[in-house]
């Protein structure tokens, strides 16, 4: 890309906009130095910005230790608004009012909060604060306040016995000189700190501060600063690239021209930086940094001496990895939901959006901030991770949208995906893939893997539009064509749908558009701008939690591929903003559990027949037909929906559930419509405490076996002229329920049973 675009683009940005953290750098999370002790705190995404912390030998109230720690300290951690780690401590400013506050890493509880400010400093109000190995500077002035700048203070803070420390005021951490100056950022190193003053130009102090050979009369601007040890680098403002001083080997292989950077964070001897375009980690220095994460972005990063933890932007979740080393972390941080940055006064400015707290499913949560007044601004990303292509741009209130290669739909993305790269590499593999598909066989394996992925090469161009299955049939030809729910006229495959779209559909996710929830969330109808009626699913924030972007992504493409006249078809979704919204067809008569027990209209026994035959269709595609076979593993009554033509469609199968907490016996799944169709013959629910046995197995089984089937038919509906049908639907049901799954019928041969049901004459 050519440098003056970046010019066109890049602007000032605020520093307490900027997410960065680690030694000396002041931000939503940050890590303590001291050996092998790595010790994290983060601010929590619950609006109260509460302060999470995990670490050896270390627990805050709201996060349980980690596993691997025998034994953990624990207390009361206020809420903060900033936080930066020194050596064995860290120091944030409290978020209600701006004082600062000061905490031991290392286990004493009688090393926290004022005890570790100078007397004078105490009532104090810092807008940043930085740590360094033994010594904290902050810059005064409220943080929630619209001025960005003030005067300095430092004090020293060492180590006494007990693992205790002591806090105390020091001359020699800057002449009177710098005391006078006003800066707009500080970060602190070993023995130094460095800041960017008003007038312009960077200005280290302290003891230590000669040696980072840094020129103070400097005349570039940077927005970013982040100190190692010994060592300083910054994100020039211009041209976000990177530029460093002091021990040469704490940044050697730095990023070159052509990297641009949001944030940084360091260790004592490595840096870590948040690419501006994908928000891809980098990392340099003297260290080993094979297993940071790939394809994942990040809001906010740390880093200790052998760790660094961030808060990723898919999901605010806490992700962590070692530095020098291959192992495995010795423990996990805590599941918990984080700020991906630092609250302000002020508006966002170019090139950063507002992060919109409605995102985390919360109804009550309003802002990630205590005080209501300010905001949350994060750098807005430009490109996508290799495997995504990017589905829709930055705006003031959401970030860009990345999208799976795999659910690429059309020549746009495809380019970006190298589907339709023409470098001679790219013409050698479609060569290639040329001489495979002249195997007939080996061609309709092709198609099938790549059906979410180049649609536009397998749809038959002679179906007219409608719902067909991603290698270009129609839905299952035994049903007729009326039996098949309205198609989208934009595309039979998985639209990618802008969350502000969504949200005006639902009327912004408002109750009174509420469908249903469960433990996946919560269930909206909503309406398109053009005018179709749809159901949008959106995960909570413990789903969002429990389910990492690749599992969701690969429900997605099986999703993608189911398309039945009697299941539930996915029309598209939106992974915006952290989200997991996907919408549905919308079925206007509801559920079939709404008929049966909901005071919803009574059905005919010819429809409750009907139902029960689709219900065993819709399975037996997911069973049998479905690519990957599909176990539902939650078949119920009220996962029964009916469309317009009140034909059965099955919903919610496995979706978003891990693989490992599947049950492969499908005899499961049989044996719970077994149930289902108890409760069609019987009107009784699955569990009824007004009931003596409450469990219907256990009421309607005995009857059944004993051939008196007709005492437990449902008395609300008139018995049809031959009930016949109805007691062999019966013997059917009980086949389904029996305790050896080895004696339940499979989902075909339950078609096969139902359907001449059907045909002798109950449907008639």
């Amino acid at each position: 890309m050519e440098t003056h675009l970046f010019l066109l683009v890049l602007s000032l940005l605020l520093f307490l906009s900027k997410p960065g953290s680690g030694f000396g750098s002041p931000g939503p999370i940050a890590a303590s130095l001291g050996g092998n002790s790595a010790f994290f705190c983060a601010i929590d995404a619950s609006g109260r910005q509460e302060v999470i912390c995990w670490g050896k030998n270390y627990s805050s109230p709201s996060s349980p230790s980690s596993s691997s720690s025998s034994t953990s300290q624990t207390y009361n951690i206020p809420s903060m608004a900033v936080l930066s780690g020194g050596d064995g401590f860290l120091c944030g400013v409290l978020s209600n009012t701006s004082q600062p506050f000061c905490f031991s890493s290392l286990g004493s509880s009688s090393s926290s909060g004022t005890d570790l400010v100078p007397l004078s400093y105490r009532t104090n109000a810092y807008s940043q604060i930085a740590a360094g190995n033994r010594h904290v500077c902050a810059v005064r002035g409220a943080y929630y306040s619209d001025h960005d700048s003030g005067t300095v203070d430092c004090w020293e803070i060492t180590k006494a016995a007990n693992n205790s420390f002591v806090a105390k005021e020091s001359s020699n951490l800057y002449d009177q000189n710098v005391s006078n100056l006003v800066f707009n950022k500080i970060v602190s190193g070993d023995g130094f700190s460095c800041g960017v003053v008003r007038e312009g130009g960077v200005l280290c102090f302290g003891p230590k501060s000669s040696t980072l050979g840094l020129n103070t009369t400097t005349s570039d601007s940077f927005e970013v600063l982040s100190a190692g040890k010994s060592s300083v680098c910054a994100i020039l403002n211009s041209t976000r690239e990177i530029k460093c001083w002091g021990d040469e080997d704490s940044f050697v292989n730095s990023p070159g021209d052509e990297s641009r950077f949001v944030a940084l964070a360091s260790g004592p001897n490595h840096y870590c930086g948040i690419r501006e375009d994908t928000h891809e980690v980098e990392c340099w220095g003297n260290a080993n940094f094979s297993l940071i994460p790939k394809a994942s972005g990040f809001k906010a990063i740390a880093s200790s001496d052998s760790i660094v933890c961030g808060i990723r932007e898919e999901d605010l979740v806490l992700d962590c990895w070692m530095v020098n080393g291959s192992s495995t972390l010795a423990y996990d941080p805590p599941l918990e939901l984080c700020s991906p940055g630092v609250c302000r006064a002020g508006p966002c400015g170019d090139k950063e959006f507002a992060f919109n707290a409605s995102i985390l499913g919360e109804p009550d949560l309003t802002s990630l901030c205590v005080r209501k007044e300010l905001s949350l601004c994060s750098p807005c990303g430009s490109d996508c991770s290799n495997g995504f292509f990017l589905s829709s741009s930055c705006t003031e209130n959401s970030d860009r949208v990345c999208t799976s290669c795999s659910l690429c739909q059309n020549s746009s993305c495809s380019d970006i995906c190298k589907l339709h790269n023409h470098d001679s590499s790219s013409d050698k593999h479609w060569n290639q893939l040329a001489l495979i598909v002249g195997s007939s066989a080996s061609a309709l394996l092709i198609i099938i893997i790549c059906c979410c992925v180049v649609p536009r090469f397998v749809t038959s161009p002679n179906k007219e539009d409608g719902f067909k299955s991603c290698i270009g049939k129609t839905d299952l030809e035994t049903e007729p064509l009326e039996m098949i729910a309205p198609a989208p006229s934009v595309t039979p495959f998985a639209q990618v749908f802008r969350l502000s779209e969504l949200k005006d559909a639902t009327n912004g996710f408002k109750e009174f558009n509420e469908l249903g929830r469960g433990s996946y969330g919560f269930v909206y109808k909503a309406v398109l701008s053009d005018g179709r009626q749809v159901a949008v699913k959106r995960a909570n924030a413990s789903t969002i939690i429990h389910t990492n972007a690749r599992e969701f992504e690969a429900e997605l493409e099986i999703l993608c591929n189911i398309r039945h006249s009697n299941i539930v078809n996915l029309i598209g979704y939106s992974t915006e903003m952290g989200e997991r919204l996907l919408v549905y067809e919308y079925m206007p008569h509801g559920t079939l559990h709404d008929h049966l027990h909901g005071g919803f209209s009574p059905l005919s026994w010819g429809l409750r027949v009907r139902i029960a035959l689709q219900t065993a269709k819709g399975l037996e595609y997911l069973h049998v037909e479905a690519e990957p076979r599909i176990v539902h593993g939650d078949v119920k009554s009220s996962n029964v929906l009916l469309d317009s033509e009140w034909a059965a469609r099955v919903a919610d199968f496995g979706l978003l559930t891990s693989s490992n907490e599947r049950s492969l016996d499908v005899k499961g799944d049989v044996y719970d419509f077994g149930v289902v169709l108890l409760e069609i013959l019987t009107g009784r629910k699955r569990y009824d405490r007004d009931c003596d046995p409450p469990e219907i197995v256990e009421w309607a089984v005995p009857v059944i076996r004993e051939g008196k089937a007709a005492v437990v038919l449902d008395k609300y509906i008139a018995s049809p002229r031959n009930v016949e049908p109805l007691l062999k639907l019966a013997d059917v049901a009980e086949l389904c329920v029996r305790e050896d799954p080895s004696q339940r019928p499979n989902t075909s041969e339950l078609v096969n049973l139902l359907d001449q049901l059907a045909r002798d004459g109950l449907l008639l």
